[in-house]
């Protein structure tokens, strides 16, 4: 249950991060580039100083930084740009099958190969998934937009394995994040030199880097270890589904029949790939 309750908070944590990206942009309190190095800037700092008063290590040289920052930085940069030429819906399709695949593939090579029962779950989720998030009218999916939110995706899973070795799960978040910092800032500013940003908008990054990422990430580091890969892959399915719910209730947008009926799908299919149900 503890276990459960934790991966919960930590899935409610990544959709928050969608609502205030969302909330932050949508409403012109700043462009994605001066959003995506705040948070980052902001999740270094809350976890550098959590860090220090804990009197633990700070690992900015271990071999760990090359694939955690790096896929860190990888899984920004793209998410953020992506999202100036994708709609939002095909953008977060593309994010979660590409973390379901590289995180199902690498279990497989692992020697830990996904079960039927968490296959079918997977496909049943992610069916459910795109029939809450793809798009009434027609549209032509930008190519380049869908490159990088595909490095994103292969990012976010690379990042998420690593964490499954990470001995110290807030030291190595606060590792991730500093090493990350400036690779993060450099990349956003080369391919957007734009910074724009009210002071809602770095109170709203700042959140979001400092709390619900930063303090999120960390969560996230810690239940890794107990959770087998397909599983941890399967689960994060559920975050778009939270987020349209946060933004329902936050931002005041329309609830529909289409998604609760998605919504549905997406947590039997969780339900279908996590539980080990026993015949009696």
């Amino acid at each position: 249950m503890r276990l459960f309750l934790l991966t919960a908070l930590t899935m409610c944590a990544f959709a928050a991060n969608s609502v205030l990206n969302r909330l932050a942009i949508d409403s012109g309190a700043s462009d994605p580039t001066s959003f995506a190095v705040v948070r980052v800037l902001s999740g270094a700092l809350v976890l550098v100083i959590l860090v220090f008063l804990r009197r633990g290590p700070l690992p900015l040289t271990s071999a760990r930084r090359i694939v955690g920052a790096g896929s860190l930085s990888l899984y920004m940069i793209g998410f953020s740009v992506a999202y100036l030429t994708l709609d939002a819906g095909v953008g977060a399709l593309i994010l979660f099958a590409v973390v379901q695949i590289t995180m199902f593939t690498a279990s497989a090579f692992s020697g830990t190969a996904p079960t039927i029962r968490q296959v079918s779950g997977a496909l049943v989720a992610l069916a459910g998934l795109a029939f809450v998030l793809w798009p009434s009218e027609m549209l032509t999916v930008d190519l380049f937009g869908a490159a990088l939110m595909t490095a994103a995706g292969v990012g976010w899973a690379a990042y998420s394995l690593a964490g499954r070795s990470e001995p110290d799960a807030l030291s190595g978040t606060a590792a991730n994040f500093v090493v990350a910092l400036p690779v993060t800032a450099l990349g956003m500013l080369m391919i957007s030199g734009a910074w724009q940003m009210s002071a809602a908008g770095y109170g709203l990054a700042a959140v979001s880097g400092g709390v619900t990422s930063g303090l999120g990430y960390a969560l996230w580091y810690r239940v890794l270890p107990q959770l087998v890969p397909t599983v941890a892959a399967v689960v994060q399915l559920s975050v778009p589904v939270i987020a349209i719910a946060g933004g329902v209730v936050l931002l005041g947008e329309a609830a529909s029949l289409r998604l609760l009926l998605g919504a549905g799908l997406v947590l039997g299919g969780i339900a279908l790939a996590v539980l080990n149900v026993k015949r009696s």
